[in-house]
């Protein structure tokens, strides 16, 4: 019986037809890198204050102080965001000592924007809330299509979940432009951030099955991930010339449009078709992907027996549940340490990538540079892939990373640059660490469960980014207090980490009793075998003397 990969071996590696599929979908990885990221500008709040009728003005003048008290803010004083003195007609100045809330509304600074979200519908004060909220539900929204895009997909294939959810995407994005409420928007975003993980998972899931071998492992390490880095990097471009929230939503949807003839481009994965019984349909894949690229293909490609093996293959697998992924103690602790680790990244990455807004700067400079610092995380961990153990490369990346970001708290608040230098720093360790772990994770899991435990652990992972926003919304009222908390479990996390088995230049594990156990219960169950052999040894030495 001969697999997949060496049935279609004849097409080659990296010919035209492999060049445009890596291309095409790496490029469509472009739109999810500033989807996610856009709230750093679309929900920043500009500085504020109570509006006061009686004052004929509309800016911020030497009158307030008269009206507005002050407030310190990350040991600055200010006029209060959310309070003002009541008007008192006997007073000198026409307003007493006693304060109110902001009765008449708002007053929004148009210095850095003319309107986000926030000044739109008043996210501040009593509704402050909402602003790390809608962000929540965005991930609300990847939770779902992390879950439903698997389904979708092994249903109605990977083709059409990846133009589908591309389009739902784009269109749902030019609809929260025209939102006209608060509520509105969320829901929408829920549909905007289902449609961006699922684009994405899609996308990766056709390039590993469309590439083989070396092809495939660079498609998913640097492909698809330096693509969305690029997305990433167009954002502060796209928001430095584009200050509206509507406008600058609708230019960020505009370019889903361009991928439109990716259809008659990108076809179906033939080993989907292949799982679904559909053999002349792949088999004419395989032949206009041999026309591409100038080979003959055999006359017959799928031999009637390897398609029945193929699909046993198949049909073997749904016989196991998610109650698999903690059935042995191997797998189970294989589980749980990936678990804690991804949410803790997830919630690092995402928690430094929408802080940016409240570091010190230019926010539009700040979001630049951590956007560029995804290119050396990625391009890092691809070096880190080739020529260090899978043990050194993930707790290096973590431990690393949490260290800079507690170092954060020493550094004198003068000292600008060090402590962007040192984010950044661990940001790009992050993202790294990030990007390694769909490879670490197909390495530590059996095939039989392995699509079921990548996708449990990235489920996982968006309990992490759904709590991200509040801690980028810590940073509003103290910039240290986010980093000390995603240093601290990041660092345990990577310390967790050493306790994952060596993968590198080893076999994947095909079955659950295959998985390799932890390393300290791996030493010490050595130790026993050790001592268990020692002493059979004495025992058989002492039964041969009698004997003699």
């Amino acid at each position: 019986m001969k697999d997949y990969e060496e049935i279609t071996s004849f097409l080659g590696e990296w010919g035209p037809f492999q060049k445009v599929i890596f291309l095409l979908l790496s490029l469509s990885s472009i739109p999810n890198g500033y989807v996610g990221m856009a709230m750093v500008f679309l929900a920043d709040i500009p500085p504020h204050r109570c509006r006061v009728p009686q004052l004929n003005f509309s800016g911020f003048g030497l009158d307030l102080n008269y009206s507005i008290p002050l407030q310190e803010v990350k040991g600055e004083v200010i006029l209060s965001r959310c309070t003002r003195f009541k008007e008192q007609l006997d007073s000198a100045t026409g307003f007493g000592n006693e304060t109110e809330g902001c009765l008449d509304g708002w007053e929004f600074s148009k210095e850095q924007y003319r309107s986000t979200i926030v000044t739109e519908w008043d996210l501040v004060c009593d509704n402050a809330w909402k602003t790390p909220f809608t962000v929540t539900i965005f991930f609300f929204g990847v939770l779902s299509g992390s879950f439903l895009s698997g389904i979708i997909s092994d249903r109605y294939g990977r083709r059409f979940i990846f133009f589908a959810t591309l389009a739902l995407q784009t269109v749902f994005s030019i609809l929260q432009a025209a939102a006209n409420s608060w509520e509105l928007f969320c829901a929408l975003y829920f549909i905007v951030g289902m449609g961006q993980i699922a684009n994405y998972c899609a996308a990766f899931i056709l390039g590993s099955e469309l590439l083989i071998r070396n092809v495939r492992i660079n498609f998913a390490s640097l492909g698809v991930s330096m693509c969305y880095a690029i997305g990433y990097t167009a954002l502060p471009m796209f928001a430095w010339f584009i200050r509206s929230w509507r406008i600058l939503l609708i230019a960020l949807s505009i370019p889903g449009f361009l991928y439109i003839p990716l259809w008659w481009y990108i076809p179906e994965s033939p080993r989907w078709l292949l799982s679904q019984g559909r053999v002349k349909e792949a088999e004419d894949i395989i032949r206009a992907a041999a026309r591409k690229n100038g080979i003959t293909p055999p006359d017959v490609i799928f031999k009637p027996e390897d398609c029945e093996q193929l699909m046993e293959n198949k049909e073997s697998q749904r016989l196991y549940t998610w109650l698999d992924l903690i059935k042995t103690t191997n797998i189970r602790n294989i589980t749980l340490i990936s678990i804690i680790i991804w949410i803790v990244i997830s919630m690092t990455y995402y928690g430094m990538s929408l802080n940016t807004p409240n570091m010190d700067g230019d926010p539009y400079f700040n979001c630049l540079v951590a956007a560029s610092s995804e290119f050396l995380g990625y391009g890092s961990i691809w070096l880190f892939i080739r020529y260090t153990p899978r043990r050194f490369t993930l707790p290096f990346t973590m431990i690393l990373s949490g260290t800079l970001l507690l170092i954060i708290k020493f550094i004198p608040q003068d000292m600008h640059a060090l402590s962007l230098t040192l984010v950044m720093i661990g940001k790009t360790g992050v993202t790294g660490a990030f990007g390694f772990l769909y490879l670490y994770g197909t390495e530590l899991f059996p095939t039989v469960v392995r699509n079921m435990a990548l996708g449990a652990t990235s489920m996982a992972s968006r309990v992490g980014s759904t709590v991200s926003p509040y801690i980028a919304y810590i940073g509003t009222y103290n910039k240290i207090l986010p980093y000390i908390l995603m240093g601290g479990t990041t660092v345990i996390a990577g310390v967790l980490s050493l306790l994952l088995p060596e993968t590198k230049g080893e076999q994947l594990p095909e079955f659950i009793n295959q998985v390799k156990p932890l390393r300290c219960m791996g030493t010490n169950r050595a130790s026993r075998d050790g001592q268990r052999q020692k002493g059979n040894a004495q025992v058989g030495n002492e039964v041969n003397n009698i004997q003699e």
